[in-house]
């Protein structure tokens, strides 16, 4: 029989349909679907051979609300910013339990994307490979419990400005960039909306500069876990604040994007916008390759992952680099085209993945569904049947 390739994911959601349109352009079988859903609820069955994508579970309402709804009570909502301990727990058991299927073969290893999602351990794995990080507080032996305490460290730290961020939280949720003043004064600048004493994300970034609504804030996030870093002023790009988004498969950094921002954050749906990547090129001059390569260097902490998004720093006009955060799941760039020269010149993220599979050698001599089939694709997703 045939072993096409499935893609764990949410049924027509961008990752997926993305996916599944760079298949067909390369050739291949339309890829199956294994819903999120029904991987949680334990209903279903691959085949055996399966060659799985893992795909990331979010922006299902219904998924999250399984994972994180426990955790919040009556209060859930999709909104709702906690829970990211118990969404953390559920992805990873559920992940682990399919790397035990018998006849499974995962695109992509549970343990490194365990590390990814925990932005205190991805942190210490970059540090201890001499990948250049921020500064970050010690949070792996001893949880930071709340505002006190936070204050406290940091104070004692010499650390004045910093990103306050939930350990399993993404897309800057919770995501609160924390000063202080010469004379104690604090600001924090969040789309983090504090209601009815429950946090929820907003679109809208806001400040608050009453130690008490502080206080609050990080009192809430602090039972998810936190991960504290230095707050490195970036490079700038026609006056906003920017960095950059490398997409590295295959140990090659194969497409880039500047996010700009005139917010600490620079998050598209926060009102980040895409800036000029030749401009990027130009300010950086010589030490473009090195800023590449930093993405490279981190990609490499995670040698069973077929591709990462790496979130790099600029720093000093463009001519230093640190990295943030690493991504397992940081390659929905729509419209994107890889690095000119480069290896995916041509392909967006899910072709250049594709072809990086493709090139393996077990791909000549392995499984039917890894070469290219000359076949119609068909129309519609073929989603695995669930069992009852």
């Amino acid at each position: 029989m045939t072993t096409r390739l499935t893609v764990l994911g949410n049924p027509g959601h961008r990752r997926v349909t993305l996916f599944a349109a760079a298949a067909r352009a390369a050739g291949l079988p339309e890829p199956s679907v294994l819903p999120w859903l029904d991987l949680l609820r334990g209903e279903y069955r691959l085949p055996d051979g399966a060659l799985l994508r893992i795909e990331s579970p979010g922006e299902e309402p219904a998924v999250d609300e399984l994972l994180r709804g426990p955790a919040l009570g009556p209060g859930y909502a999709p909104t709702r910013v906690e829970g990211g301990a118990a969404w953390y727990a559920g992805v990873m058991t559920a992940l682990r339990g399919l790397a035990r299927v018998p006849g499974v073969r995962l695109l992509g290893d549970p343990e490194e994307i365990a590390v990814m999602f925990d932005k205190r351990r991805a942190h210490t794995v970059l540090a201890a490979a001499g990948v250049p990080v921020p500064r970050a507080l010690d949070t792996l032996g001893a949880d930071v419990t709340g505002w006190e305490e936070l204050r406290e460290r940091l104070r004692a730290a010499g650390l004045r400005r910093v990103f306050v961020k939930p350990a399993h939280g993404s897309s800057a949720s919770g995501v609160v960039a924390l000063e202080f003043g010469p004379r104690g004064q604090v600001l924090a600048t969040t789309s983090v909306e504090l209601a009815g004493g429950q946090l929820h994300n907003s679109l809208r970034v806001r400040r608050y500069r009453d130690e008490r609504q502080v206080a609050g804030l990080v009192d809430r996030l602090a039972p998810d876990r936190l991960h504290v870093e230095q707050w490195i002023p970036k490079a700038s790009q026609s006056g906003r604040s920017a960095d950059l988004r490398v997409v590295v498969v295959a140990g090659r950094a194969t497409h880039a994007v500047v996010r700009t921002s005139s917010q600490p954050m620079t998050n598209l749906h926060l009102g980040g916008a895409r800036g000029n990547l030749d401009l990027a090129r130009e300010a950086a001059g010589a030490a473009w390759p090195a800023l590449l390569e930093t993405a490279e260097r981190a990609a490499a902490c995670f040698p069973d992952s077929p591709m990462v998004g790496v979130d790099v720093l600029p720093a000093s006009g463009w001519r230093r680099a640190l990295v943030c955060e690493v991504n397992a799941f940081g390659d929905l760039l729509p419209n994107l085209t890889g690095l000119p020269g480069g290896p995916a010149e041509g392909l967006d993220t899910y072709g250049a993945q594709l072809a990086a599979l493709l090139a393996r050698p077990d791909a000549r001599t392995g499984p039917p569904g890894l070469r290219p089939d000359t076949r119609p694709a068909p129309t519609n997703h073929q989603i695995m049947e669930p069992t009852r």
